[in-house]
């Protein structure tokens, strides 16, 4: 596993240190044994959760732009974990309405010791912070649509963005995003050994 994840993160030219290694490492290892249990994420293969987990979530790092995250619809933390890993300086805030998967995250915080996330249980439109956050992530709605609508309450009203990370980006989506926001880019982005496109679309309120 550990030959494996170096080769992955060369072809992504990703530098990081042993413990942020360690670290993700040992989160696929809570993720594979909870899973048995918990039935938290399709994939069951420990191999694939390091493509189609943690280097589809760390590719995104270098695009977030800010300090103050919140991952909606988290599910097992996911890109929330492996973000907050890479990137320590910032504290993520990770959304799930459903107890066994925040149930999961905190054990990971305890067992990881990881010190920059606050799990949360709630439905997304009961949620908010007085100065909001600087980026609102997420890959698991369905639609662009429904994810600005959902958590429009969500960005800081001061440059605060919206991440949604996709597979193929659909022209028929894009054409439907609701008055009062706009596009600002779409990035391909290069996930190794990854089969399928993966994009971010980042959108922000107009003001």
């Amino acid at each position: 596993m550990e030959n494996q994840f170096n080769r992955l993160l060369s072809s992504a030219n990703i530098v990081l240190t042993d413990l942020q290694k360690q670290q993700l490492l040992g989160y696929v290892a809570l993720l594979n044994k909870w899973n048995k249990a918990y039935n938290l994420t399709s994939v069951r293969d420990p191999q694939q959760m390091l493509i189609r987990h943690i280097m589809d979530s760390i590719v995104v790092n270098p695009h977030l732009q800010g300090r103050y995250f919140i991952d909606v619809g988290t599910g097992p933390g996911l890109p929330g974990i492996p973000l907050a890993i890479v990137r320590p300086e910032s504290h993520f805030t990770l959304l799930d309405s459903l107890g066994k998967r925040i149930r999961f995250i905190r054990q990971v915080m305890h067992e990881l010791n990881i010190a920059n996330v606050t799990a949360v249980q709630s439905r997304v439109e009961d949620f908010s912070i007085p100065d909001g956050f600087d980026g609102v992530i997420s890959r698991a709605f369905a639609s662009l649509q429904d994810m600005l609508s959902w958590c429009h309450h969500l960005p800081a009203k001061s440059g605060g963005k919206y991440y949604a990370l996709k597979g193929v980006v659909s022209q028929e989506e894009l054409d439907q995003l609701p008055e009062g926001f706009r596009i600002t880019s779409i990035i391909r982005l290069d996930v190794p050994e990854l089969d399928g496109e993966r994009h971010i679309i980042v959108v922000e309120d107009k003001k």
